[in-house]
């Protein structure tokens, strides 16, 4: 079993909740591991939540949990994200992040401590609107040379 927690409930990460409560069957049938979502970090309190019993406010649940493996950062921003971005990697946890901010100010340093650490630190969500290009780009075309790439930056970018 893979126990993920999300770090945020907002947008995104009531999403991610969402798509992983909804499709957790089809995506159980489509991956080696059933996927479980065992927490959700925010200062906010969501008694009406059907994720409820799955709050907690205090990271550190999240970072000594053995079973965590997988942290979803959706909180945005480079400061309390960072710090909990780099706990998990320090705790042995893959990392997954939507956050443009901090890919664009620390990614360097987390991809090396997540390489350290033995564990993956993974932004396709914070790149182009989360379609899938990283990925395509390292893997799929590595054979070809590409010599720039082109777009619309938004602030974050």
């Amino acid at each position: 079993m893979v126990n993920v927690a999300i770090l945020g409930f907002g947008t995104v990460g009531s999403g991610v909740a969402e798509v992983l409560s909804t499709n957790g069957g089809l995506i159980d049938q489509r991956v080696p591991n059933p996927v479980r979502l065992k927490y959700i970090l925010d200062v906010r309190d969501f008694p009406d939540s059907p994720f409820a019993p799955l709050f907690v406010k205090d990271f550190s649940v999240i970072e000594q949990d053995p079973e965590v493996d997988v942290v979803v950062e959706t909180i945005g921003g480079a400061t309390i994200a960072l710090d909990f971005t780099r706990r998990a990697l320090a705790a042995g946890k893959n990392v997954v992040s939507s956050n443009k901010e901090l890919v664009a100010t620390h990614g360097c340093e987390l991809l090396q401590l997540a390489q350290q650490e033995g564990v993956s630190y993974l932004f396709e969500a914070s790149v182009g609107g989360g379609i899938p290009i990283l990925r395509p780009l390292t893997a799929c075309l590595a054979a070809n040379e590409i010599t720039q790439v082109c777009g619309i930056l938004n602030a974050t970018t």
